[in-house]
Formats: C-alpha cells, sequence, structure tokens
C-alpha cells in the first residue's frame, strides 16, 4: 500500500460499495483460534501500518530493523502507510459503511483515535490476550492500562509511553520557566522566543497548563466535566491572550505542525520547542536536527504522560500475520532497540521485573539520556490524560478563542 493512497481510500470504499467478493471475516472466528493457528495463518503474509511517520528515526527503526526482522522471523511483508487521526477515522469508518475489507490491519492509535474507532466498531476486538508476550507488559501501570481515562481492555495493544517536556536552548535561556506559573514573566521577558503548535503536541501543553492553573489534577480525572472545564480553559485562554503579543510573531500566526516549530527552533527563531517523547531531545541532537546546547526538562507542576498503543483493524485482510507483527514490536528485543536514545528514545511498556536477569540488565545498560531528563526524575511530575473531550474541545477553542479572537464567553 503506497503512502498516498491511505487518504483516497475512504472515497474508494464508497464507490466500489459492497460488491466486494471477499467479506471481513467476524472477529470471533478470528480471536477463537489458539496462537499456533494464528501463527500458521500468518506466515507469509502482507501486513498493512498505519502509521504517523512524522520522525525521520521512528521511519528508519520501522523500515530498517521492524520490517526486516518481520520478514525474517515470518516471511511477512510488512507495508507501511501514512495516516493518523480524524483521517484515518474516517476512512475506516467507510470500510466499515461499505462492509468492505480494509486497506489497513495494524493502526497506531491512542487518546481520542482509539475513542472514536471504537464509537465507529472499526476495531477487531480484545486481541492483547492473544499474544504471547502480553505476559510482559507492565498492565498494572495505570498510564499503560487505561488511555485518556478510558480501560485499555485487550482493544489495544500497548507499543510505548512518553512524558511531554519543553525542550530550550541553555545558550540562549539562562534559566527557563521551572513553571506555568513563571511562564507568563518569562514571556515578557522574553518576547518572541516562545509559541504553540496546533496540533496533538500544543493540545498536550495546553492540557497541562490548563491542569497546571486549577491546581488539582483531580478535577481532570473520569468523564468530562463541562463546568470543570469551561472554568479552566477560560482562564488558560485569558492568560494565552493576556500575553499573546509577547509570542512569536506577536502571536498572530501559529505553527500548524510540530516539524516547522523544530525548525524554527533549530534556526535559532524561538528558543523553546516541544515534544511528546521525553528523550526526543536526545534523538535529535544526535541527528544534527537541534543544537548541541539543548535540553528537555518538566515544568514543576507536572506534565501529561501517556502511552501509545497498537489496534487490530476490524475487517482486516492479513489479521493473524498483524497479531504476529504486534507481538514483535513488543518483544523484548524490538522493545529494548526502540528505547535506545540513539535509535528512537520510546520508553518501553514492559514489565521489567518480568525479564529474565540478561534482559532486564540489557534496559538497565542502555546510554543514558545525556539532555533530556532520565524518567526515573519525572516520574513523580506525571499527570494522566484527561478524557478525550478536553483534547477535542482545546482544539476547537484554541483556534476560536486564540487565533481567531472570538471573545471568551464567561464560564
Amino acid at each position: 500500500m503506497k503512502n498516498q493512497l491511505f487518504p483516497f481510500l475512504a472515497t474508494l470504499a464508497l464507490l466500489t460499495g459492497c460488491g466486494s467478493a471477499d467479506k471481513p471475516r467476524e472477529p470471533a472466528q478470528i480471536l477463537a483460534q489458539t496462537w499456533p493457528q494464528i501463527e500458521a495463518a500468518g506466515r507469509n503474509q502482507p501486513v498493512s501500518m498505519v502509521m504517523w511517520q512524522g520522525d525521520p528515526l521512528i521511519n528508519r527503526y520501522m523500515n530498517t530493523y521492524v520490517k526486516p526482522e518481520v520478514k525474517r522471523r515470518y516471511g511477512i511483508e510488512l507495508q507501511l502507510a501514512a495516516g493518523q487521526g480524524a483521517g484515518l477515522v474516517q476512512t475506516l469508518a467507510a470500510e466499515q459503511q461499505a462492509g468492505q475489507p480494509s486497506e489497513a490491519d495494524v493502526v497506531w492509535i491512542n487518546g481520542e483515535t482509539f475513542y472514536q474507532l471504537r464509537q465507529v466498531d472499526a476495531l477487531l476486538g480484545p486481541f492483547v490476550e492473544k499474544l504471547p508476550n502480553a505476559r510482559l507488559l507492565d498492565l498494572q501501570n495505570p498510564f499503560i492500562n487505561t488511555d485518556f481515562q478510558q480501560p485499555v481492555a485487550g482493544m489495544e495493544c500497548p507499543w510505548g509511553n512518553v512524558q511531554f517536556t519543553f525542550i530550550y536552548d541553555s545558550a540562549r535561556v539562562a534559566r527557563p520557566p521551572r513553571s506555568f506559573a513563571e511562564l507568563p514573566a518569562f514571556l515578557q521577558a522574553h518576547p518572541g522566543q516562545f509559541t504553540i503548535p496546533n496540533e496533538f503536541t500544543g493540545m498536550t501543553l495546553l492540557k497541562s497548563w490548563m491542569i497546571a492553573l486549577s491546581g488539582d489534577p483531580q478535577l481532570f480525572q473520569g468523564k468530562f466535566n463541562e463546568a470543570v472545564y469551561r472554568k479552566w480553559s477560560g482562564a488558560l485562554w485569558q492568560v494565552i491572550n493576556q500575553n499573546r503579543r509577547y509570542f512569536w510573531k506577536q502571536g498572530q500566526t501559529f505553527p500548524e505542525q510540530l516539524a516547522p516549530l523544530h525548525q524554527l527552533f533549530a534556526n535559532g527563531e524561538v528558543a523553546f520547542t516541544f515534544s511528546n517523547n521525553d528523550a526526543e531531545v536526545d534523538n535529535k541532537i544526535n541527528q544534527q536536527v537541534f543544537p548541541a546546547t539543548a535540553r528537555a526538562y518538566v515544568p514543576a507542576t507536572g506534565t501529561i504522560q501517556n502511552a501509545h498503543y497498537l489496534g487490530l483493524v476490524r475487517g482486516a485482510q492479513h489479521p493473524e500475520a498483524a497479531m504476529l507483527v504486534i507481538n514483535f514490536l513488543i518483544s523484548p528485543e524490538a522493545q529494548l532497540r526502540k528505547m535506545d536514545p540513539n535509535v528512537w528514545g520510546d520508553h518501553t511498556v514492559l514489565n521489567l521485573k518480568a525479564l529474565p536477569a540478561a534482559q532486564r540488565q540489557a534496559f538497565e545498560q542502555l546510554p543514558s539520556r545525556r539532555y533530556a531528563p532520565r524518567r526515573e526524575t519525572i516520574q513523580d511530575l506525571a499527570l494522566p490524560e484527561p478524557d478525550p473531550e478536553y483534547m477535542t474541545r482545546l482544539f476547537k477553542d484554541f483556534r476560536t478563542y486564540v487565533i481567531e479572537g472570538t471573545p471568551v464567553p464567561a464560564s
């Protein structure tokens, strides 16, 4: 499956209608198989995986390590396609409506995408317990077994775990703001050095900031609370708009993606960027994308920590082969390589205590982060993801009340 084809699959499914010769198999039939049966059926099959492809190191990990390994182990031809968020949901929902087998087998998802795919019944079902390596997952960890307040319940398989960080240039900023409360004064003293990307990472920044303003992370646990959201998002828009003229370009424009913000930071046009991956600063310096003086940190009031997952598509044409791929991706070998900051730096979802001593030691002896905070120093600053509706509303309201300048209604 070629990357550029995926956005058009929804249209294709609707145009072809239900005339396809092959109907998707029922999930119960697929999940009733034993692992030996799954392994036998999955060998020598192609697998189409839809994923975010916005980072060269992630793409390199998948193309130069994962693809050859699943080919060598299982004869699987792994095909990677770009897709995420609302576009992915629309495509899979259209395939579902048309009764078509899906063009995708595996999808990289979390949060609101997981919620939306469950709403349209686009996921195969609880498959994780079928995977032999699932016994190694750290499923007692609430930052792994819960996805934006939603129990994972075997419907998606944990793949990696990350925490939001500020990244700054220590050659230009002697003392970065160590809390969200310090941020307005910093902006006023250093105009033009800070902005907010209008995408997932920026919304994670806004969630962390909103929670800090409230002073009580517990307010954001459980189902979406309209009153809580209106009060504290209103406070957030107020502080941003009061300081908007101190943002990059006087707050008249905001980057629509994270990559352009990274480029502004690399070029020295701004002094800050952000990452949902607490180790990303290391791999960006290793790639010579960021200056060697870049450093990452977590503000004292904490930031969002979450996990990302792999889902099986209902209507997947090669679900058994897809399970073989997912089982490999959560293997100690694949997780170890992925966690190396020189490779990706994505924190493992495995329970290291469940590993044999030699494997556990290999994780513990990975090259330490040189520019990012070590995970054990920021774990106490980890905030759980709120309900997906907070993210959805922040996307809409940031555009309305900040970018477009509509007056904020009284809370």
